[in-house]
């Protein structure tokens, strides 16, 4: 069959992207020692070989893959979790899959590879095996915690003491003591569950959350001497802290980010409204001015 050049063109920009991403799952089944992670990402670099060679009996032409696409999805998978890594970059395939079935007109095997992409791959990457998703759910506990708690004590404290210095002190004190609290909680939960997860990790990942994000929050108060000007910069972060970590969850697991980000903002926001009132009122109660 002869292509118009319109087609043959989004065939080769599909080429390109099953190429690439064949080395970039060779790559990465190539640097992790996970025997069933191993063999899952070589399966899913076999299938992508596999339909690019497809593509290619189309088109009759070779092509080159995306060095810059397969460094960064690398680098991503590496330092956040092979999980969201590929997860990130199949979100990013989604806008070319619509092509499919313009495609499908004059290529048959194009809806047959569609159902196999959307299918067969989502299938095989849940089947991940990996300690940072493992654990996910102690990190959302130390950051939640973290962020609602924390970000309503800085707001408190910034007006009943109204001195950055002060507050940065107590703040820091109480930080710390309630990471090692969180820790302690979850650790003791952990070993209730009787779960795959162990506990002593499990307090690790939800201690290290919490007071990474007690440092970020409490970091305005450290270098600004307006403790209003510093609530505000807590804030920011507070919202840049459950954006991140928003996206992140959204697409590790699959779940809506609007939602949940719209969730974590308002329940942090309204608890750090309410404290920063109880402040004001414990201060004019007991008339303390420092």
């Amino acid at each position: 069959m002869i292509l118009n050049d319109k087609i043959n063109k989004e065939i080769i920009n599909i080429q390109k992207s099953e190429i690439s991403e064949y080395f970039i799952y060779k790559k990465l089944s190539n640097s992790i020692k996970d025997a069933n992670n191993k063999k899952i990402l070589e399966n899913i670099s076999n299938e992508e070989l596999k339909h690019y060679n497809l593509w290619k009996e189309y088109s009759k032409e070779e092509v080159k893959p995306d060095k810059l696409k397969i460094w960064k999805y690398f680098i991503i998978s590496k330092i956040f979790g092979i999980t969201f890594g590929l997860k990130l970059m199949e979100k990013g395939e989604e806008k070319a899959q619509i092509k499919y079935k313009e495609i499908s007109k004059y290529v048959p095997i194009a809806e047959n590879i569609e159902k196999d992409e959307n299918e067969h791959e989502k299938q095989i990457l849940n089947l991940i095996e990996e300690e940072k998703l493992k654990y996910v759910g102690s990190m959302v506990l130390g950051l939640n915690d973290a962020l609602v708690e924390f970000t309503g004590t800085l707001a408190g404290l910034t007006f009943a003491l109204q001195n950055t210095s002060l507050i940065a002190m107590a703040g820091l004190i109480a930080g710390i003591a309630a990471s090692f609290s969180m820790a302690a909680s979850e650790y003791l939960s952990t070993k209730a569950e009787e779960g795959s997860r162990e506990p002593l990790k499990a307090s690790i990942y939800t201690g290290i959350a919490y007071i990474f994000t007690v440092l970020f929050l409490i970091f305005p108060y450290l270098i600004f001497i307006n403790p209003y000007f510093s609530l505000i910069f807590t804030i920011f972060n507070a919202v840049i802290v459950i954006f991140i970590f928003t996206f992140y969850i959204s697409i590790a697991k699959d779940i809506s980010f609007k939602k949940r980000f719209l969730e974590m903002i308002s329940i942090s926001l309204g608890i750090a409204t309410l404290s920063f009132l109880i402040g004001f009122l414990v201060r004019i109660l007991l008339g303390i001015e420092i």
